[in-house]
């Protein structure tokens, strides 16, 4: 388990990460680029080495009714990864806020990697994703097709 120091030099190392200081020596770490109406990124990190991180938008971790990710026994390794993919979810444009034209013929999504994806509306209610020829995925709907690939790692092109 990372000391309290070992994790408060971790989440001081993310650039854009804004220190606020609360009661009981507890720290909390705001993110005011966020796209979100979520700016509370590290909430309530004790010296004891209990905190928590927002990963309301992510998969795959066991989140609080807040999207809260408890940290007390996180390796460096692991808080470094969750840091960065919860400040990935919080940059990407609302789903919700995109307005599709009636003429939308497909969008190019990439990743990190430069790998790029292609988002397709096959029909009047189908959303494809491709990587190159091959079919990644049918959607019921953009907003679903989006969030998928937000998942995933990819952004707007």
């Amino acid at each position: 388990m990372l000391t309290f120091e070992e994790k408060l030099t971790i989440i001081e190392s993310f650039p854009g990460l804004e220190r606020k200081n609360v009661s009981l020596g507890r720290i909390n770490f705001h993110y005011e680029e966020s796209r979100l109406d979520k700016k509370n990124v590290v909430y309530h990190l004790h010296p004891n080495g209990n905190g928590f991180v927002y990963a309301g938008h992510l998969k795959g971790y066991k989140t609080n009714d807040k999207g809260m990710v408890n940290i007390r026994d996180f390796s460096a390794e692991e808080l470094r990864s969750l840091l960065e993919k919860s400040l990935h979810a919080l940059s990407q444009e609302p789903v919700e806020e995109i307005t599709l034209t009636e003429n939308f013929q497909e969008e190019e999504w990439i990743n990190e990697d430069k790998h790029i994806l292609t988002l397709i509306k096959e029909d009047e209610d189908m959303w494809n994703v491709y990587a190159g020829t091959m079919l990644d995925g049918t959607f019921n709907s953009y907003k679903e097709a989006a969030q998928y690939l937000d998942e995933e790692g990819f952004a707007r092109k």
